[in-house]
């Protein structure tokens, strides 16, 4: 599967932003999704997951309460809503999809992952 991340770019402290990840191919419900980050000088971490069936989600502790996470099986795409963001959540962003028989779990190891996409640039000035 080819992923294609976009919605990144530059916001004030506080603000919003939602990044979108499509898909190609049907075999879109057959990954778990995620999103990762890389900051500056930072390892690449992971950001929050989704479960095959959209019904089960897990986040970041940094993150929590701040993101969500959703799919959209028909337009074979996932959205990062991002809100109250803060200037350590600058980074490039990564969207991932692994293959998994499961269709309620969510992973949050990068090995996990056999796909990602290019990544989007965040930028939350102060």
């Amino acid at each position: 599967v080819q992923l294609q991340a976009s919605g990144g770019g530059l916001v004030q402290a506080g603000g919003s932003l939602r990044l979108s990840c499509a898909a190609s191919g049907r075999t879109f419900n057959n990954y778990v999704m995620g999103w990762f980050r890389q900051g500056p000088g930072k390892e690449r971490e992971f950001v929050a997951g989704i479960s095959r069936n959209g019904r089960s989600t897990y986040f970041s502790d940094p993150v929590e309460g701040r993101f969500t996470i959703s799919r959209d099986s028909a337009k074979y795409t996932v959205y990062l809503q991002m809100n109250n963001l803060k200037p350590e959540d600058t980074a490039v962003y990564y969207c991932a999809a692994a293959m998994l028989d499961s269709t309620w779990r969510v992973r949050s190891i990068e090995v996990d992952y056999d796909y990602w996409g290019q990544g989007t640039q965040v930028t939350v000035s102060s």
